[in-house]
């Protein structure tokens, strides 16, 4: 059935709205406190360095892999349904992976969070797009979402930083439990349910098709990282462009296809995405090296370089205040372009301060925060309204796959490009054995580990980093100001027309 404004009542929609932004902010959070856990769990399992690639890369490979079918499963089985069905199998796997006692139960435990996660995510969405159908009161909704998004990947350093100075690492999964329980809890009460009311018979080859077309994809950016291109690229590459032809061709013939992939047609819908996916790729490839950056290079502990991060927590919750004004003012596309110009701006400002004092570093953040946040908002919003409410699984899904993808893109590139960098400037000094250089040659981490933090070679090891982190905030200033362009280009601006998030909520 599909749910109407009158259906669920104002104090109640807003409640829902609580319950899945805490479900996004878990699963932001997800992403990046396992980084600051790998030097614990490594001790602890003595895992090989594939199979610690695997701990980190499995889980993103499942998620990016299934998005589109567990999108297409909401809709077709009931939203709410397949969101707590998701959070009652993240809790249980949450528990598997904190008390694994080895690699392989760690892995397996991974990717079975990869799967609950891709029932989440596309769920949170698309209820948000049919609890919300009044355009004012859903861009409201959809920047407090984005907001649940970019906070949980900022609190993460810190959320794992306090956990892991007092707890056992397995601790960073542990806290998902009761936090799955509040939300199934609380969703079984206030989520009301939705599903697509004519969906069709399931089709298990179009199923196929879209993982066999995005894993491989993914999993190639992975390997390119870190083992460079190689004959498993471009079979992977082959392999998953293939399929992904197939898929769309496929589509088309389909009287009810799993994705309308005719949306792509339309250049605001397309431009919505391809922004999306940029701004994310900027951000989470800025937050994989400045932490390093603050941790490493300025030696600040977890808990202090996730509190220097908060400035863009803080900036993306003033988008909430701030996106109805330049939405209604500028139009959803010339917003959408100031937003982006405005994080571009920041990444500018990273590079040129990454050798002075906080202060400049903290006004950057304070841009990207708020770029990247009124980006996301605007974008997630104009993708959601593209396809009728029956159809909100899929369309998410697709926001979601944007999303997934970019953030695989920000930490496979930019952090490779950081690497690259660093690795041409690093100076080894005379008299290392070839392990003790290759540590040296291979990041700062282990640098400082064979060089010590407080030796002069050590200095200069910080230097070729930060001359790195530089490079990569350019790279990605440009990216974003070239997004910003696109969205300008391709997303269309009717001030008169568009809704502020900021006016009152009305009342039912």
């Amino acid at each position: 059935m599909l749910i109407s404004t009158n259906a669920v009542g104002a104090r109640r929609r807003w409640a829902a709205l609580a319950v899945l932004a805490a479900a996004v902010l878990l699963l932001s959070i997800d992403n990046t406190v396992l980084a600051l856990a790998v030097p614990a769990l490594t001790a602890d399992l003595s895992p090989t360095a594939e199979q610690v690639l695997w701990i980190g890369d499995v889980y993103s490979l499942a998620l990016a892999g299934l998005l589109v079918l567990m999108g297409n499963l909401a809709d077709r089985f009931g939203r709410k349904r397949v969101l707590l069905l998701g959070s009652a199998g993240f809790g249980l796997v949450s528990l598997l992976a904190a008390f694994a006692s080895s690699a392989e139960q760690l892995i397996a435990a991974r990717l079975l969070l990869g799967v609950a996660g891709a029932t989440l995510m596309p769920a949170t969405l698309s209820l948000i797009r049919n609890i919300f159908p009044d355009d004012t009161e859903r861009a409201r909704a959809i920047a407090i979402w984005s907001t649940a998004f970019g906070a949980g990947s900022a609190i993460g350093p810190l959320v794992g930083g306090l956990l892991l100075e007092h707890l056992w690492w397995g601790s960073v999964f542990l806290i998902n439990v009761p936090v799955m329980i509040l939300i199934l809890v609380a969703g079984w009460l206030l989520l009301p349910e939705s599903r697509d009311p004519g969906p069709g018979r399931f089709d298990v080859l179009s199923a196929v098709l879209s993982m066999a077309a995005i894993v491989p994809l993914v999993y190639a950016i992975k390997h390119v990282a870190g083992h460079g291109p190689d004959t498993v690229t471009v079979g992977c590459v082959l392999a998953g462009v293939t399929a992904g032809v197939l898929f769309v061709r496929r589509q088309r013939r389909l009287e009810q296809p799993m994705l309308d992939v005719d949306l792509f047609r339309n250049p605001a819908f397309s431009g919505a995405v391809a922004a999306n996916m940029i701004a994310i790729f900027a951000l989470t490839g800025l937050l994989f090296f400045f932490s390093q950056y603050l941790q490493l290079a300025k030696g600040h502990s977890p808990m202090e370089a996730g509190l220097a991060e908060l400035p863009a927590t803080i900036a993306s919750i003033v988008v909430v205040g701030v996106v109805g004004v330049s939405a209604a003012r500028l139009g959803q596309g010339r917003a959408i372009a100031l937003g982006l110009t405005l994080a571009a701006a920041g990444l500018a400002l990273v590079a040129a301060a990454a050798r002075g004092p906080y202060l400049w570093l903290g006004l950057a953040l304070v841009a990207i925060g708020l770029g990247i946040g009124l980006a996301m908002t605007l974008t997630g919003d104009a993708i959601v309204s593209a396809a009728p409410p029956r159809k909100a699984g899929s369309v998410s899904a697709i926001s979601e796959a944007a999303i997934e993808l970019g953030v695989v893109l920000g930490i496979a590139v930019l952090g490779s490009l950081a690497s690259l960098v660093y690795r041409s400037r690093v100076e080894i000094p005379a008299g290392l054995s070839a392990s003790d250089a290759a540590e040296v040659r291979d990041s700062l981490g282990s640098a400082l580990r064979v060089l010590g933090p407080d030796s002069p070679v050590a200095d200069g090891a910080r230097e070729a980093f930060i001359g790195g982190m530089q490079v990569t905030s350019v790279v990605a200033a440009v990216s974003t100001l070239a997004a910003a362009v696109l969205a300008w280009r391709l997303i269309p601006s009717h001030p008169s027309h568009a809704p502020d998030p900021s006016a009152p909520i009305p009342r039912t």
